[in-house]
C-alpha cells in the first residue's frame, strides 16, 4: 500500500468538503447532501479495489490461487 491511497482519500475528502460548504452557504443543501455522497462512494470504490488488490496478493503469496 502506497501513500498515495492516503493522498487519494485526503485530496477527495477536501474537495467534498469546499464544495459542500459552497452549497451549504448558496443554500443549496439538497446538493451538499448529494456532494458528500458522491464523495463518500468514491472513497469506499477506491478502498474496495484496495482491499479487493489486497486478498490477491494474500492468495499468491499463500498458494491459494
Amino acid at each position: 500500500m502506497d501513500i498515495d491511497l492516503i493522498f487519494k482519500i485526503a485530496g477527495t475528502g477536501i474537495i467534498v468538503a469546499v464544495l459542500n460548504l459552497v452549497l451549504k452557504r448558496a443554500e443549496r443543501e439538497e446538493q451538499a447532501m448529494m456532494t458528500t455522497l458522491a464523495g463518500l462512494i468514491v472513497v469506499l470504490v477506491v478502498i474496495v479495489q484496495e482491499i479487493g488488490e489486497l486478498f490477491d496478493t494474500v492468495k499468491t503469496v499463500f498458494g491459494l490461487w
